[in-house]
C-alpha cells in the first residue's frame, strides 16, 4: 500500500535529533529530582512535610510561568530553556522558603493561620520583590537576545522571566492561601524528635 514501509527495510534516525532527545529526557528527570531534593531539606529544616509541600507549591508556577513566555515568544522548549527553568525554580524556593518561615513563625507567636500568612506577604513583599526584579533585570538583556548569537541563549532568559513573574505572583497570592488552609488548626508543638528541643513533645530539661 502507499506509505508502507516494505517489510525487509529498516531505518534508523541518525544525527543530531537522538542526542537532543536523550539530553531533554536527562533534563527533566533532573529537574525532578531537584524538586525531589528541596523537598526532602524542607521537610528536615522545618521538622514537617506539610510545610515542605507548601514551600514547593510554587513549583508548578516557575513550569507554568516559563512555559507561557516560551509560547507567547516563539520560543522552543531547549537544553537553554530547560536550564532557564531550573534557574528560575531555585530563585522561587527562596522566596517561597522566606514566606513560609516568617509565616510559621507568626504562628506560633500565637497568631491564627490566616493572620499570619498575610502579615508573611505583607512584611516579606519588599524582599521578595527585589529579590525577583534584581534577577529578571540581569536576565532581560538575554531575553530580548539581540543579534545572531543573542537568540541562541534567548531562550534561557526567556524561560527565567516568564517563571520568575509568576512564582511572584504566586508566591505573594497563592502560597499565602495554601498556608493558612494546610496549618489552619494545627498545633505549635514541633515534629522534632530532639530531647532537648523545647518545642517537641518529649523535652526533657535533664
Amino acid at each position: 500500500k502507499l506509505g508502507l514501509k516494505p517489510a525487509r527495510v529498516t531505518y534508523e534516525l541518525r544525527g543530531q535529533i537522538p542526542p537532543l532527545y536523550q539530553m531533554l529526557s536527562g533534563l527533566g528527570v533532573g529537574l525532578v529530582l531537584a524538586v525531589l531534593a528541596i523537598f526532602l531539606m524542607l521537610a528536615a529544616s522545618f521538622q514537617s512535610f506539610r510545610l515542605s509541600l507548601v514551600t514547593i507549591s510554587t513549583a508548578p508556577a516557575v513550569i507554568a510561568g516559563a512555559g507561557v513566555m516560551l509560547w507567547l515568544t516563539g520560543s522552543t522548549l531547549n537544553i537553554q530553556s530547560f536550564i532557564g527553568i531550573i534557574m528560575g525554580l531555585g530563585v522561587a524556593m527562596a522566596n517561597a522558603i522566606l514566606v513560609v518561615t516568617f509565616a510559621e513563625q507568626r504562628r506560633r507567636d500565637g497568631e491564627s493561620s490566616w493572620q499570619a500568612a498575610e502579615h508573611a506577604a505583607l512584611d516579606r513583599l519588599r524582599p521578595v520583590l527585589m529579590t525577583s526584579c534584581a534577577m529578571l533585570a540581569g536576565m532581560l538583556p538575554m531575553a530580548i537576545g539581540i543579534g545572531d548569537l543573542g537568540q541562541q541563549t534567548a531562550p534561557l532568559g526567556r524561560a527565567v522571566v516568564g517563571g520568575l513573574i509568576a512564582a511572584t505572583l504566586s508566591t505573594l497570592l497563592v502560597l499565602p492561601a495554601i498556608f493558612a488552609w494546610v496549618q489552619a488548626g494545627r498545633g505549635t508543638s514541633s515534629g522534632s524528635l530532639h530531647p532537648y528541643d523545647a518545642d517537641e513533645a518529649i523535652f526533657s530539661e535533664k
